[in-house]
């Protein structure tokens, strides 16, 4: 848990600088997720990446407001955003959060894939506005694995693109991008 909590938050803070350097002019901008523009990425980012991940630690359901709410229609949207992810870091701090299932998967393997989450879409929204999503070579090499453990279910999904090339000698956090199916 510890190792996992640490690359979660590393992740979140990432996430959260990255939310600052966005434009409010940029919003209608494409994204490397061709099915979202960047404010319905955002959203998305928003809704399952803080109030999701807390609430997956709290093992409660995602109020409905918050389903259809545009987080971006609020200027202030980044800092309310880094202070829900710091909520649910905290929640995932508690070492009890990470025992037993979450809706029938095992509370690590929820974490996991919400560390991707992070990793991935922060990177998407980092890549639009022209920021660099950075991640220690630990947590790359982290993310990578989940990448690569989850790789066919998201792409049954169409969550992810068939593999990027990737440059010999790539970091761990670029060839985890590649196997998204994301071109850097």
């Amino acid at each position: 848990m510890n190792d996992q909590h640490a690359h979660l938050k590393e992740c979140a803070a990432e996430a959260a600088r990255v939310a600052h350097a966005v434009p409010r002019e940029r919003l209608d901008d494409p994204t490397p997720c061709a099915q979202f523009d960047l404010r319905e990425l955002v959203n998305h980012l928003v809704l399952y990446t803080s109030h999701g991940l807390e609430h997956r630690a709290l093992r409660t359901e995602i109020p409905d407001e918050l389903n259809s709410r545009d987080f971006t229609a609020d200027a202030a949207w980044p800092q309310e955003y880094a202070a829900q992810l710091d909520r649910a870091v905290a929640a995932w701090a508690d070492p009890a959060v990470w025992e037993g299932d979450i809706n029938g998967t095992p509370a690590a393997d929820v974490a996991a894939m919400m560390i991707m989450e992070l990793a991935l879409h922060g990177w998407d929204v980092a890549t639009t506005v022209g920021e660099e999503y950075r991640l220690s070579p630990e947590t790359g090499e982290f993310v990578l694995g989940i990448v690569e453990k989850y790789a066919d279910m998201y792409r049954q999904y169409d969550g992810f693109a068939d593999p990027a090339p990737v440059p010999d000698g790539a970091s761990a956090f670029a060839r985890a991008i590649a196997a998204s199916g994301r071109r850097a």
